[in-house]
């Protein structure tokens, strides 16, 4: 009877260390699953660069835009002395004042055409740096000039309106010989020229904009 009873025993306390034993096993793997199951992306902590957290970031390594330049602009300055700056940023960007054409004493100077490009093999490209260009095909473009005109239009004794418009030309050679076509100015050569103006007169670029190199 006694020995009955001793084998009862260890037989409860058998069974009850195995559910011991078991429920600890579960309580391992639900951890483990519950690791598991948390793991989701953007779940890299304050470290975003790397793995399959990474956040999107399109703009990175991308030039930034630079924001157009009004046309007309508001200078502050006297038109005599606007003038003036637009003749020395011309020479600078070794541009030939037209003096026939230009008017300085109604607030108007313009340039003798300035050659930017030259030979088939470049041209085209630099034409569609400055212009809307065709697509003639029968024709070869071989040279791009254009012309600036600034207009210098008083508001009060301290400020100025100025205007910068670009005649854009590309020449091509063909059956019919040689033809300068005028072409519909993109605005960059007016954007460039003013934000020299600017950087001339005020001793600093517009917002947004580097430093203008001297050569367009």
């Amino acid at each position: 009877m006694k020995q009955s009873i001793q084998l009862v025993l260890l037989l409860f306390v058998a069974v009850a260390v195995a559910q011991a034993q078991g429920k600890g096993v579960d309580k391992q793997n639900e951890k483990i699953r519950d690791a598991g199951s948390s793991t989701a992306p953007a779940s890299n902590g304050t470290k975003q660069d790397t793995g399959a957290g990474r956040g999107m970031d399109f703009g990175r390594g991308r030039s930034p835009v630079v924001p157009l330049i009004p046309n007309p602009y508001r200078l502050m300055g006297r038109r005599d002395a606007i003038i003036k700056a637009a003749a020395d940023v011309m020479r600078d960007r070794k541009m030939i004042v037209d003096d026939a054409a230009s008017r300085p004493d109604e607030g108007m100077i313009v340039s003798q055409p300035y050659t930017f490009s030259k030979g088939a093999v470049v041209t085209k490209s630099q034409l569609n740096r400055v212009a809307n260009v065709p697509d003639l095909s029968s024709r070869d473009w071989t040279r791009g000039r254009y012309t600036i005109t600034v207009n210098v239009q008083p508001i009060d004794g301290m400020a100025s309106n100025v205007t910068i418009t670009a005649t854009v030309e590309g020449r091509t050679d063909g059956a019919r010989g040689v033809e300068w076509v005028t072409l519909q100015s993109s605005g960059a050569a007016e954007q460039e020229f003013l934000s020299a103006l600017i950087e001339s007169v005020t001793g600093a670029p517009p917002p947004g904009h580097d430093s203008v190199s001297p050569n367009p």
